[in-house]
């Protein structure tokens, strides 16, 4: 049956990382009234990716949809992370309103400001939404004037200017129209949504138009292309063409059509104006593709999506442990996987390499790629990720870069040693606020600049510092930039770590491992004290002899090995060296095993 258009709200929710999107989706579902009372609803249902539950983030963008006094509310989740911008982009044309989600205490953030600028572009109404009022230091009235002043910065038109504000705590479910009342329920939003998100428009009438926005696989339809109908009326069986980003007309016939119930799909058999739905029956479409009427074929533009600034070298693993630990191995596999993952993220883009049977894979950002490296590694694959490279272009002469909007939040105490820091990464600043102890720093940095940073700021604030960026645009490159001041220790032979070893090591450095582990002829074990590389044996043993020296045998006490995550390994190497990624470990070692020399 097909919904009444009238009775349909399509929403976006815009927030950054960790100002509660998530919970408040949750709540939405629940208070709605589309789960039984006695049911066990999980917690953070829209967070369906491992790597999403792990880090508290969203990643992908998806959809869900809750009924609410006779109206269906579509929701449509969006990552809260720049670097997952190319998804935000293309599902915000999905929308006809949105809510923005602002942190009660730290107010709008540069990725807030990011897809709140992709909204305002598309001219949808917005809700405010100020989130987590049950903070002990939460400001209302101060962050209401920051997200005006943000809207005015955008050039929001007047009528989005007289926006509608909620006060709200979703961690315990309740929210209000004032900040000096808590509220007892959910009520209040559930109301704002049908008041002040318009319904979609469309020609029921007209010839059929769907542009997929995102991509959905099912093990027995294969893939489903999710879009809104914007135009005309989609059956089950009907006959239809997708309109491909080559300009070529595909035949195709619709098999099945999903609509959204809370987070799981439906199957329905016909869809109307303005309904997001889930479409199966062309196996090659992909993001942007436009499923269309074969009489009058009308295919939608597809949307722009803002460059890449970052890319990194994937390689097949050829170290001396390849193919041990891992599943899909070969040059071949890795290919399929790049090559599929650019058909659901548009603003990832794969080339081989002319000189190697490698891949330059090229993404918004640091956590955008080692988000995709750490799926590949769960997956089964095993293979090798070089440093990553900013990407550079030449105009009128000049050598550009691309460079981020950063603002950190700080203790006063920490000031010091972080505006040094940033400094010499090439940092610029362009305002300083204080307030209660606290202080807010904005800078203009290269992107260069902030690979690798983020382990040493939260080493050099205590892990109570906050920091955020966003790409800023193109600018006169920085000039060199050196990635890590010391060299490394290499070993210099296929063989497995030794206590004994290990001990007479740790006065030239860092060490990144302990004993009993196997490694070999050319791996990185540790980080030298000097600046140059160093070559080690991390196996050699202590000299047997039928003399014993009272109480001196026993004292090998070994300093805990320095762990280092995904992203610390990849922000961490320099271009003569390899992280090695397999389902197991993570490694780092020289490009070239074969050249190291005892040093």
């Amino acid at each position: 049956m097909i919904i009444d258009t009238a009775k349909i709200r399509n929403v976006a929710i815009i927030a950054h990382v960790d100002h509660g999107k998530t919970t408040l989706v949750d709540e939405l579902f629940k208070q709605s009234g589309m789960f039984h009372e006695k049911r066990a609803v999980e917690e953070r249902l829209m967070d369906s990716m491992d790597l999403e539950r792990e880090r508290g983030i969203t990643i992908s963008a998806k959809n869900g949809a809750f009924a609410y006094r006779g109206h269906h509310v579509n929701i449509i989740d969006t990552p809260g992370h720049a670097d997952f911008g190319g998804q935000v982009e293309r599902v915000l044309q999905m929308a006809d309103g949105a809510l923005l989600l602002v942190d009660a205490q730290e107010g709008p953030m540069p990725q807030t400001f990011f897809v709140l600028k992709k909204a305002l572009a598309l001219k949808l109404p917005i809700v405010v939404v100020i989130n987590k009022m049950d903070k002990p230091a939460a400001r209302p009235g101060w962050v209401l004037d920051q997200v005006f002043d943000l809207f005015v910065k955008l050039e929001a038109p007047d009528h989005i200017l007289d926006f509608h504000t909620i006060y709200a705590s979703a961690r315990d479910g309740i929210c209000s129209l004032t900040p000096e009342d808590s509220g007892t329920d959910f009520l209040p939003l559930l109301e704002s949504i049908i008041k002040y998100i318009p319904c979609p428009q469309g020609d029921p009438d007209g010839p059929l138009q769907l542009q997929v926005k995102s991509i959905d696989y099912s093990s027995f339809l294969g893939r489903l292309g999710i879009g809104k109908v914007t135009s005309g009326i989609l059956k089950n069986n009907m006959p239809v063409v997708v309109a491909n980003q080559q300009g070529k007309l595909v035949p195709a016939r619709i098999t099945k059509i999903y609509r959204f119930e809370e987070n799981r799909k439906v199957a329905i058999s016909t869809a109307g104006i303005g309904e997001i739905v889930a479409v199966a029956g062309m196996d090659g479409v992909t993001v942007g593709d436009t499923y269309t009427s074969p009489e009058k074929p009308i295919p939608l533009p597809a949307s722009a999506v803002d460059p890449p600034t970052l890319s990194m070298t994937f390689f097949a693993n050829n170290s001396p442990f390849a193919g041990t630990e891992g599943q899909f191995v070969t040059s071949n596999h890795l290919r399929e996987r790049l090559m599929r993952e650019t058909l659901s993220d548009v603003a990832l883009h794969v080339n081989e390499l002319d000189d190697s049977s490698g891949y330059r894979v090229s993404g918004r950002g640091e956590l955008h790629l080692s988000i995709l490296v750490e799926k590949m590694r769960r997956e089964g694959y095993e293979f090798q990720v070089g440093c990553p490279k900013v990407i550079t272009k030449h105009e009128h002469g000049k050598l550009l870069e691309p460079y981020e909007a950063l603002t950190i939040d700080v203790e006063e105490l920490f000031m010091g040693t972080v505006i040094e820091k940033i400094g010499a990464r090439k940092g610029q600043m362009t305002e300083m606020v204080h307030n209660n102890g606290m202080v807010r720093l904005c800078y203009v940095i290269p992107t260069r600049g902030l690979l690798g940073y983020k382990s040493e700021f939260m080493s050099d604030t205590r892990g109570m510092g906050v920091m955020s960026y966003i790409f800023s645009g193109y600018a006169d490159y920085a000039g060199d930039m050196k990635n890590r001041k010391n060299g490394v220790l290499v070993c210099m032979e296929n063989c497995t770590t030794v206590a004994y070893a290990l001990f007479n090591l740790q006065n030239r450095g860092r060490l990144f491992m302990g004993p009993g582990v196997k490694v070999y002829r050319g791996q990185i074990i540790g980080e030298h004290c000097r600046e140059n590389d160093l070559t080690v044996n991390p196996a050699k043993g202590k000299q047997l002899t039928n003399m014993r020296a009272s109480g001196s045998d026993e004292n090998v006490i070994l300093t805990p090995p320095v762990r280092m995550s995904l992203e610390d390994c990849i922000a961490y190497i320099n271009e003569d060296e390899l992280v090695e990624l397999t389902p197991k470990n993570i490694r780092l070692r020289k490009i070239s095993i074969d050249k190291q020399r005892r040093g």
